[in-house]
Parts: structure tokens; sequence; C-alpha cells
């Protein structure tokens, strides 16, 4: 087949498919980012990378830059994508991620071309992550709500360009209109369970403050992007204090950018690990507590092999990959009660389950699990099977290639 895959930091969530296709052999592949490469394709993947022309309008409404940014970006991709029509290239089957916008008119260039897309998430003002933390959001004006509408637009447009979508967690398809959930497959993008494994041998591992951590020591971890509320930063720093009074010997290992935002709001002064951290001053033993900042992917892999307790928190919102790649490396998971984080664990079998505001209630159940090794191991290993029988990459990229078959053949839809 001739396959295009369009997303922004190509190949993105493609990265696995590729892979598997590529070993196939038999296709063209192309793909088409607005980033640099940050990685090697395998061999035989044709990279175009497209620029937007220009940047947003002077004294554009507010409301609508967003949406003038993902026109721009989708013009771009589209000037690209005719350069490659005017060469010949057709495609049997388009991916694309349309979330900034890069998918709007590739229907227009290839008109025939079954779109499958890639959709991650629909904004509602009411019930999801928007309204769900009072104290830090408050009460939501009708400018606010209505400012998260237009964030739609250019999901609605891509939703009735698309043969097909597909997006990784059923709660992540709950989130659209119900009109459109039926044509939304859910299929996760797989993680490797040859990469996040156990390791009963498991060196050492030496952050870059020098402090060594070692498998057998009560290690708790807590792994964010960036340090935000959306991630329940403001629950765990909170729960320090009460964590280290039932075990001080705990040591606490926190893995993100310490600065600005990937959702939400910005902290006063750009960090809400500082504000949250002044809260509790005085009050908890920094000497015990480690942030790393972003750690390469084979160090936290690493860590997630030596802690005794990782815990997940986050408001109703697309779940993390990294929640996964703990529970497929047998770490005792502590979630938050929250959508997301109830579809793949489920409280006193795989994991443990926390009200997501509470920070005595999370204190407690890490402090229980410390105390509790053969516990923990046992919600570990349940973890574990709950990877491999339902979100290990062997079997979600079959189910991914089976759904592009599908698709480029037009036997769905």
């Amino acid at each position: 087949m001739r396959i295009l895959f369009v997303h922004q930091s190509f190949p993105g969530q493609y990265r696995h498919i590729l892979r598997a296709l590529a070993a196939q052999g038999g296709h063209q592949l192309v793909g088409m980012g607005i980033q640099p490469l940050a990685e090697p394709l395998p061999e035989g993947v044709n990279f175009v990378r497209y620029a937007p022309s220009r940047g947003n309008t002077t004294g554009l409404h507010d409301w609508v830059v967003e949406v003038e940014s993902k026109v721009i970006r989708g013009e771009a991709c589209a000037h690209a994508a005719h350069q490659l029509r005017e060469q010949g290239f057709v495609p049997d089957l388009i991916c694309a991620h349309p979330g900034w916008g890069e998918a709007l008119y590739l229907k227009d260039i290839w008109p025939d071309s079954p779109l499958l897309t890639y959709q991650e998430f629909y904004y509602k003002a009411h019930g999801l992550d928007y309204d769900f933390d009072f104290e830090l959001q408050g009460v939501l004006d009708w400018q606010a709500c209505a400012r998260l509408r237009m964030k739609n637009a250019n999901l609605l447009l891509s939703l009735q360009a698309s043969d097909w979508n597909v997006t990784p967690t059923e709660f992540q398809r709950s989130t659209f209109p119900q009109s459109w959930q039926r044509r939304i497959s859910c299929i996760h993008d797989g993680i490797d369970t040859n990469l996040a494994k156990p390791d009963p041998q498991v060196a050492p591992l030496i952050l870059s403050d020098g402090r060594v951590l070692s498998r057998g020591e009560p290690i708790v971890t807590f792994v964010n992007r960036r340090i935000e509320p959306h991630r329940g930063c403001h629950s765990f720093l909170r729960a320090l204090p009460e964590l280290q009074q039932l075990n001080p010997q705990a040591r606490v290992v926190i893995v993100g950018e310490q600065q600005g935002v990937s959702y939400g709001r910005p902290a006063p002064g750009g960090s809400w690990k500082t504000v949250f951290l002044d809260e509790i001053a005085g009050r908890y033993d920094p000497s015990r507590v480690h942030f790393t900042g972003t750690l390469n992917y084979a160090d936290f892999l690493h860590l997630l092999k030596l802690t005794s307790c990782h815990v997940y928190l986050t408001y109703p919102f697309v779940l993390s990959w990294s929640l996964l790649e703990a529970m497929s490396s047998e770490a005792p998971v502590i979630g938050s009660a929250t959508s997301p984080v109830q579809e793949v664990i489920h409280d006193g079998i795989n994991g443990l389950l926390v009200d997501f505001f509470s920070p005595h209630q999370l204190a407690e159940a890490i402090a229980d699990l410390l105390n509790r090794p053969d516990r923990a191991a046992e919600l570990g290993r349940a973890a574990r099977a709950t990877i491999l029988s339902h979100y290990s990459l062997a079997t979600c990229v079959q189910r991914q290639l089976s759904l592009m078959q599908l698709v480029s053949a037009r036997s769905i839809g």
C-alpha cells in the first residue's frame, strides 16, 4: 500500500506502526511533519517537512487565534501535500493526527483517499478537566466556556472529513459527541513490554544530584511531563509531610520539567512546584525529595524498575503512557479515582485508587504499600498482567494494522 502519515512531530504515535509496516516490506511509506526529525526512521520511510508561510494576524479576536493557527498549519501541510500529488503520489490511505490543524485540507488534495484520524480528546466546559478542580479553576464564566468551545472547531472539521477515527482509550472516546463515537475505534498505541518490564537484579540508578537509588529502598515515584495540577502535583506535594511522618525513610523521586505547563493555566511565577513546596515549607524534609527534571527514556524505565510505589494522579483528561509503562514494569501503582485511571486500575486488584483531592488518603495509601512489600508485589504482578493482556505492543499494533486495512478497503464506515 501507499500510506501517508501526518503528525506535527512525525512519527509521533505512528512510530510502532511504521516499524511494523517497514518490516513487512512492499509498502510506500511517506511521513509529513512540521518539526525536524528527532529519531531515525525505519529504512524506506520518506519524510517531508513543511513550514508555515506566515504567523498569526495582529489584533485578531482572542477566541479565534488558535483556530487561525491551525488553519495556517493546515495550509502549510496542504501545500506540501499538493507537491506530493503533483509528483504522482496518491495514497491508498492517509493516517493523520488532526490536533494541530495539519489534516484540515488533506481531503481537498486527495478526495478519493480514505482518511483515518487519530482523535485524542474533545473539549467540554463541564464534566471533564475544565471544571474539575474548584480550588484552582474557580467558577467558569461564560467567556471561558465560549473560548473552550472554539477549541473544538478544528476537531469537528476533522471528524467531518474523516472516513474513520481511532483513539487510545474508552475514556477518550467517551468525551466525543455521541453521534461521532460510533465512528471511532478504541485501540491503544501499545506498550513495549520487553522494555518496560520488571528486573529483580536491576542495578542502582545515580540521579543528577548524586543520590544513588537502589532496589529495596522505600522509593516513591511521581512522573509528570511538567509538574502541574492537571497531573495532581498539588495533591502529591501536599501529601509529603504526612507521608514522611508515617515513613521517615521514604525516598521521593519526582520526574518532570519544573517550569511552565502542558495543560491548564500557568502558575504564578511560572512554577507550580514552587507554589506548593512553599505551602509545605518547614513541614517536610527536602533532603529526601529529589526533583530529577526530565529523564531520558532509559533512565525513566530504570527508575520504574526500582520504585516501591508509583503514584499517578490526573484530572479527567488524556491518560499518560507513564502509568501503563509503570504497570508494565510491575510497579505497585496508586492512582486517582478519576475516569481515565479507573479504566485501567481496579482498586485492590491491580493497584490502589484514592481521592484525587485527598493528600491524607494518598499519604496513608503510600505508607501502607511501603510497609507491606508482599501486598505491593502482588499488585505489581497483577498490573503487568493487565498490560500484557490488553496493552502489549504486539497486540495493539496488529489491531491498528487491521483497522488500517479495513479503512483503506472502505470496509468500515
